[in-house]
């Protein structure tokens, strides 16, 4: 699995950003922003513009209706353009928007009923109960653009994966993610690690998804700084039960079961033309094609022509992408294939 940032790197960026003249929040009118020639953003008497970080581009994008290719297209070739529809949306069509900004630039352009669940306080209460567990190990952890995660696992349950072919011993885990951005809410998965290559997959079902939807905020002020303080006592309901299934996520009956679905899918063999039934797999679950290129040279080096093998041929690829987010997706993508109706499962293994 992709490792990302050791544990005290992590902790360092996290403490970082907690720094008040790093991470700032304001709620704005949108008829007191504006964007610049230079694809900057602006708020009524706070400042120079800040740079938009590609996430509050896209967020702008969707919410005045611009579609992508073009709002991305005028960026690069005509940001004048840009900036003239984008300031017209936002003078004619005024509401009230959370701006969320780190290091001087805007990362996020929010709701402003959006609770601002920070990776530092969701870290703060998932590392010491994962302490706790018995023989717990933090396998990956990474604090990126989107998303923070840890994944940890425990010696503690380990389960082989039987078959005529397939000896795999693998170790019971989580995947915890958090989204500052809007991209995602708390989300608690199970998570395995397979000891004979390293793989990590993630499976979608269990999961607890806290979502980062508040009270809407009130006042007056244009760019009202919010501050920790108006936030703690919201953020501590959603925090306990975060704490609750952390608790509760090592369950040695509910991973048993995880692997029998895994030894099911070791015997049920691919009958198509491999490129062909990757092929389909890519279009399935988009992937693009060196993503595809290197799940066929994992599958074949594998030597494991099953669902089973297809699956940690994908997680094996996670390896290989040089983005943390997406390998994470990867490692979902391999445990939804695992599980995934049989109907689905023989449109891509019957490919020709």
């Amino acid at each position: 699995m992709k490792t990302g940032k050791t544990m005290a790197e992590l902790v360092a960026e996290m403490e970082r950003q907690r720094d008040k003249d790093v991470k700032k929040d304001y709620i704005a009118d949108t008829p007191a922003l504006t964007m610049t020639d230079e694809a900057k953003l602006s708020i009524a008497g706070n400042g120079e513009a800040m740079l938009i970080r590609p996430t509050a581009h896209k967020q702008i994008a969707e919410r005045i209706q611009i579609p992508a290719k073009y709002y991305d297209r005028m960026k690069h070739e005509a940001p004048h353009l840009l900036a003239h529809n984008v300031n017209h949306w936002l003078k004619n069509n005024p509401e009230r928007r959370m701006i969320r900004t780190l290091d001087g630039d805007v990362r996020a352009f929010l709701s402003d009923r959006y609770q601002r669940i920070d990776n530092y306080d969701v870290a703060n209460v998932a590392i010491p109960i994962l302490h706790d567990v018995g023989g717990v190990k933090f396998m990956s952890q990474d604090i990126t653009e989107s998303r923070l995660y840890i994944k940890a696992v425990t010696e503690s349950i380990q389960v082989p994966v039987k078959s005529r072919r397939v000896g795999d011993l693998v170790e019971a885990g989580v995947l915890i993610t958090n989204s500052e951005v809007g991209l995602g809410a708390i989300n608690i998965k199970p998570f395995a690690h397979f000891l004979i290559c390293t793989n990590g997959m993630v499976r979608d079902k269990a999961t607890l998804r806290a979502t980062h939807v508040g009270r809407k905020i009130e006042g007056d002020e244009i760019a009202a700084l919010l501050t920790d303080n108006t936030k703690r006592l919201e953020d501590l309901a959603v925090l306990s039960k975060v704490r609750d299934v952390i608790r509760s996520a090592f369950d040695a009956a509910r991973f048993r079961d995880w692997i029998g679905t895994m030894e099911q899918a070791t015997q049920e063999q691919i009958s198509g033309d491999v490129p062909k039934v990757v092929e389909v797999l890519a279009e399935h679950y988009t992937l693009d094609g060196g993503e595809r290129s290197a799940i066929l040279r994992h599958l074949i080096q594998g030597g494991d022509l099953s669902r089973y093998g297809l699956a940690n041929a994908i997680t094996r690829t996670a390896e290989d992408v040089g983005s943390y987010d997406r390998a994470t997706e990867l490692e979902t993508i391999g445990g939804n294939l695992i599980e995934l109706p049989q109907r689905d499962w023989r449109v891509i293994e019957k490919a020709a």
